[in-house]
């Protein structure tokens, strides 16, 4: 137990004839959770759920095809606009996201996490937005389990319309224009450095695209956790096949209860 949870404290102490200073350090040894939320913790895109709202549940021709690359935001901002003029408002909004299913397994994992705080720090970087992803684990729970969360902010206007932002701005070529999901991991863990928390080991969580990079940001000791058969998990492959292999271990699941297993044995170990 204690190699893996442990606290060091480092004492410095200077002496002069006038005064002694003693000087504490305290650094935490914790494990990192990142995890992404579409596909990861639920088992559907919020985003797209959303549409169940529509008239006759889908969204004209136009707008469905006015989607450009890297512009996901941009989109969901027509989204919502059109729902807003179709007299959709925020209590039917929010019945509807609320019955969006978990993936299998994940309530379970969430709720060991929640239990063993002492051992993990808990984040998630997504593509989604505030509103969506605070009803959904407020409804569930679980709000609590969670650190902190990172995506686009929304709000619904005075007129009842939500209205989405870019989370951030960033220079990365390889991700969309409003969220880089490796700038917010360094970000956060090099916050986390100041503030005396060292994580022993970073387990990276998520199945799509926008998941790639913040894995790159991973070292050795670190895991990387594609969900079996989704678009991060054939990346990942596609490189150790390019013999240009991601540096962290890469375990695939396809069910919280296998994440929830390997995080069992990393606290025995």
């Amino acid at each position: 137990m204690n190699s893996i949870f442990n606290r060091s404290l480092w004492l410095y102490k200077q002496h002069s004839s006038l005064f002694s200073r003693t000087y504490v350090c305290l650094t935490t040894m914790k494990f990192l959770l990142v995890f992404d939320f579409d596909y990861t913790v639920i088992d559907e895109n919020s985003d797209t759920w959303i549409v169940k709202c529509a008239p006759e549940e889908k969204l004209p021709n136009k707008l469905r095809n006015s989607y450009q690359k890297g512009h996901w935001t941009e989109y969901m901002s027509r989204v919502f606009r059109y729902l807003g003029d179709s007299g959709v408002r925020e209590d039917e909004m929010k019945r509807t996201m609320t019955t969006i299913p978990f993936t299998t397994g994940m309530r379970d994992l969430l709720g060991f996490i929640g239990k063993n705080k002492d051992f993990f720090d808990c984040i998630i970087i997504s593509d989604s937005n505030t509103v969506f992803i605070d009803w959904i684990l407020t409804a569930a729970n679980f709000h609590e389990v969670l650190d902190e969360v990172f995506t686009n902010p929304a709000t619904f206007n005075a007129a009842g319309y939500l209205n989405v932002q870019n989370f951030h701005t960033h220079h990365c070529a390889k991700c969309p224009k409003n969220l880089c999901k490796r700038k917010v991991l360094e970000e956060f863990v090099d916050k986390k450095i100041k503030q005396g928390v060292k994580y022993t080991k970073i387990i990276y969580v998520g199945d799509g695209g926008n998941d790639l990079c913040p894995v790159t940001f991973l070292e050795k000791n670190d895991i990387a956790m594609p969900r079996q058969g989704y678009t991060l998990h054939k990346m990942i492959s596609q490189m150790s096949e390019n013999l240009d292999p991601v540096q962290p271990s890469v375990l695939v699941w396809s069910s919280g209860i296998e994440i929830l297993s390997h995080l069992k044995l990393l606290i025995k170990e």
